[in-house]
């Protein structure tokens, strides 16, 4: 958490009048579905300040699940992919200490200084591999985005440890290096 933001959270009681937590009570009772209208409704029915109730819409969103919890919900059922996941774990560990692993909700983002990898278990015996690739053809194998959109410009489908091979892990090492 960077120092403005946890300043922001110190002051947030002086400032509005209650505490994160607080906020976050009120916002869950409501159960906003867009981010605007909650910001818009402690606006104007508490006064608070845009960047305050900005920063506790954000922050009400984010779940209290650790990064473990978010891997472990992705292949529940699907537990066979586990040994393919931590290959490719243990190959993008081994580029370089630069390499951060951000879990989400239904998939795991492989940053460097920007997004190059995208792990997703996509059905309960395939994991969808995204990379970017600029300029990269595609192949039999090396599929085009699919459902990845822009996130990444290809996608390779994974439904065996085996398929984690010397090319799958070339493509990743090149999709690393062009994240810089």
């Amino acid at each position: 958490m960077s120092q403005a933001l946890q300043t922001m959270i110190n002051n947030m009681p002086e400032k509005t009048g209650k505490s994160l937590e607080e906020w976050k009570s009120i916002l869950k009772e409501k159960s906003f579905i867009k981010h605007g209208e909650a910001v818009k409704f402690l606006k104007q029915e508490h006064g608070v300040t845009h960047g305050f109730a900005n920063t506790i819409v954000t922050l009400s969103k984010e779940s209290d699940e650790t990064t473990e919890d978010l891997v472990a919900n992705q292949y529940n059922g699907k537990e066979s992919l586990i040994p393919i996941y931590e290959k490719l774990i243990t190959v993008v560990d081994s580029f370089g200490t630069d390499v951060t692993k951000t879990p989400k909700k239904t998939s795991v983002s492989i940053i460097r200084k920007r997004q190059f990898a995208l792990i997703k278990p996509a059905t309960k015996t395939r994991i969808d591999l995204g990379l970017k690739l600029k300029g990269k053809s595609t192949t039999d194998r090396l599929l085009d985005s699919g459902p990845f959109g822009t996130m990444c410009t290809h996608r390779v489908q994974l439904q065996t440890i085996e398929q984690v091979d010397d090319e799958l892990i070339n493509w990743l090492k090149e999709a690393y290096e062009m994240s810089v």
